[in-house]
């Protein structure tokens, strides 16, 4: 087992309420109890645990906002971007867009547009349930309540049988170094899938993703064909960004 996939388990234990013991990770995933030690470590640094005394329990905030309290959050921002991105569709394309909120900003600005649009996200495929302009195919997977995101195995299948012209990506968190994450495992497997069957990808992300580290990564800066912010960006970071790759701010 992938150390990744490893802390994941970990980390989905005790996000149910369950404290757990050093001891009793290392009997249930029959690894030592040094290398719990370490993957605990490494959940902490990442602030999605708490460390106890010989264990750990989950943090006293909630490790990631459902659909409904993302979509109010930075909503100026969001629109932004999305005037800006859907300025990069030209009719006749097709177009992949990524579970989120920014995601289903530029899903209501293409509204109309004779275009294919794939999606993940059954929030973003609604924006069109009356538009007989676009074009829709829902992929299929796992169901991912908390944020109404299709996921897995069946989704990265179909992914693979697919070439978008573009891809609008989401994320969690971005960083310089450490690169774009998310939350969720099983959710950054599908977004890589994303990555892979698309000519261009642009990450669409507010200026609050910046300088934070998530569980898992989906890939680096490099990866991406170009970067879609806002304004609110710092310099010393947007510095730091614009030497891994072309970033254009929404106004």
């Amino acid at each position: 087992m992938f150390a990744e996939e490893r802390r994941n388990k970990i980390l989905q234990r005790i996000q149910s309420g369950e404290p757990l013991k050093v001891g009793a990770i290392s009997a249930w995933l029959n690894i030592s109890e040094a290398t719990v030690r370490r993957d605990l470590q490494e959940l902490r640094a990442m602030g999605l645990i708490h460390r106890t005394h010989g264990g750990a329990v989950a943090p006293q905030f909630p490790l990631e906002l459902s659909f409904q309290d993302r979509e109010v959050q930075h909503l100026a921002e969001k629109e932004a971007i999305a005037a800006a991105a859907a300025q990069l569709v030209e009719d006749g394309e097709t177009i992949l867009l990524d579970a989120g909120t920014t995601t289903r900003e530029i899903a209501r600005r293409l509204r109309g547009r004779a275009i294919t649009v794939a999606t993940n996200s059954m929030d973003v495929a609604s924006i069109f349930s009356d538009d007989s302009a676009v074009q829709v195919l829902l992929l299929g997977g796992i169901w991912r309540k908390s944020i109404n995101s299709l996921v897995g195995p069946l989704t990265n299948s179909l992914l693979k049988q697919m070439r978008f012209d573009k891809c609008f990506l989401a994320a969690n968190a971005i960083d310089s170094v450490h690169g774009v994450a998310t939350h969720n495992l099983q959710e950054a497997e599908t977004k890589q899938a994303m990555l892979a069957a698309s000519r261009s990808v642009i990450l669409a992300a507010d200026h609050s993703k910046f300088g934070r580290e998530d569980f898992a990564r989906i890939c680096g800066l490099a990866e991406l064909s170009l970067l879609l912010t806002d304004s609110g960006v710092s310099p010393e970071i947007l510095a730091e960004l614009e030497t891994c790759l072309e970033v254009q701010l929404a106004s």
